[in-house]
């Protein structure tokens, strides 16, 4: 079941990113007099669509079909991005077909470099606006939640902040001189400073201590991405109970907090994961509250280390929202926007110099899939966030000055305008594919990063 709930949500993702971006050049492309052939979600084989010709239809389009200006959209097999097909631009789709003939007045080629320039980078800029439309609707709808605490309830094993030697109950003052107000702001240095020397003032006991992260640490623990802090008050929330499970007739329902399990407190789901999975074919006793009373019931694990019961995590303490308008919500928007931007191309930079180990850093299908997941089980807000920085992360990736990306694409109309001739067709093509096989290396490597990452 946890597994069909993250395809679900990793192909609701992927969907709707390359639904966004695959439109912005499909619509450019329109509007600048060019022919959109193909307008795919997925890639390889046609599994169906439809066009104006023959209607709604299954499999692979017949040979002897002339669309014209029509376009077939279309689903195809592999559902991890799409494209749109232009007439007689040399693209991923490796068709020569109008290499050799004269150029028609729709087709990409004949078009002026201005008009193909808006086409290529038109879908990365439909990324960046989905991604700040996202950030602005929730700036209004739902404002920001600031958790009013620094004091920290959970350190997780082999973690980043267990490397800083940070424990339960200390109280965050300051990281590298920057005093620390919130939760967010020590998100937020841990962003700031991800890959350098981090230095920590806090209270533990009373007294203030200083703890040193060498860069290093960056290097040596499991999941550099994942900091290891959960903010005191921070509990587990039963979110659902399924039925046909061993938790049904249990007593616990949907919003009970989970206190204890066979005595221990929990209070990190990947703690609680571990634990049932420990004790698959036992019985365990779940400790919970409801409407501030204390209950007990005994849960017999599964052998398949299950027991039916979908869970997250809340916190319970202080928390501070500030509230935006229809106006005061767009430099704000255009804040995060800033600040999400400038972390990613400095994380970049990081990575290319080495000071963030590559392998740690990257994530692929298996990754996203895992992060959908867990936002989406955090609710909408948190799932259409991800969303967002997904969209961006895209955004900049697209625009890279690499061959097969948009930016790549961009780079070969520049030349045009600079030296007022094209690349020779057969130099394109040959940059094509040298681009389509260190691409399809790259997806295959973080495909294989990710799954011997969630192995271990």
């Amino acid at each position: 079941m946890e597994i069909l709930s993250t395809i679900f949500y990793f192909l609701i993702i992927i969907g709707i990113l390359a639904l966004v971006h695959e439109f912005g050049h499909f619509i450019t492309a329109r509007l600048t007099g060019m022919r959109a052939e193909v307008f795919a979600i997925g890639f390889g084989p046609r599994l169906f669509g439809y066009n104006k010709i023959n209607k709604f239809t299954f499999g692979k389009l017949k040979d002897e079909i002339e669309l014209g200006q029509n376009t077939d959209y279309r689903i195809c097999a592999f559902p991890i991005g799409g494209f749109v097909k232009i007439s007689g631009m040399i693209d991923e789709s490796m068709d020569k077909s109008t290499v050799s003939s004269v150029p028609q007045p729709w087709e990409y080629r004949s078009k002026p470099i201005w008009k193909r320039t808006i086409v290529i980078t038109a879908g990365v800029l439909m990324n960046f606006l989905l991604g700040f439309l996202i950030f602005y609707a929730i700036n209004i709808l739902k404002g920001k939640d600031i958790i009013d605490t620094t004091t920290i309830g959970y350190v997780e094993k082999n973690s980043l902040s267990e490397a800083a030697g940070l424990k339960e109950k200390d109280r965050i003052i300051s990281i590298n001189k920057e005093t620390i107000s919130n939760w967010q702001d020590i998100n937020q240095a841990f962003i700031n400073y991800y890959g350098e020397d981090i230095n920590f003032r806090i209270n533990r006991n009373g007294k203030d201590t200083l703890l040193f992260l060498p860069s290093q640490s960056f290097a040596t623990v499991s999941d550099p991405m994942n900091f290891g802090l959960k903010p005191d008050s921070t509990l587990i929330v039963i979110r659902d109970v399924l039925s046909g499970k061993p938790a049904e007739a249990s007593g616990i329902k949907p919003l009970d907090l989970l206190i204890k399990v066979n005595g221990e407190t929990i209070k990190n789901q990947n703690y609680l994961s571990e634990l049932i999975r420990s004790n698959a074919g036992k019985v365990c006793i779940f400790e919970y509250e409801r409407d501030g009373i204390r209950h007990t019931t005994d849960i017999k694990v599964g052998e398949d280390s299950l027991i039916g019961i979908v869970y997250g995590e809340t916190y319970l303490g202080n928390i501070k929202n500030i509230k935006y308008g229809i106006l005061s919500a767009v430099p704000e928007t255009i804040g995060d926007m800033y600040r999400f931007i400038a972390l990613t191309l400095e994380s970049l930079y990081k990575i290319i110099k080495g000071d963030i180990p590559f392998r740690k850093a990257v994530g692929g299908p298996v990754k996203i899939a895992q992060f959908s997941a867990k936002s989406a089980e955090g609710g909408f807000f948190p799932f259409m966030q991800f969303l967002a920085w997904l969209s961006i992360t895209l955004a900049i990736f697209n625009i890279l000055p690499f061959p097969a990306l948009d930016g790549g694409h961009f780079i070969v109309l520049m030349y045009e305008a600079v030296f007022r001739k094209p690349i020779p067709n057969k130099v394109q093509i040959t940059i094509q594919y040298i681009g389509m096989i260190f691409l399809l290396a790259f997806m295959l490597f973080v495909i294989y990063n990710d799954i011997i990452t969630s192995i271990k």
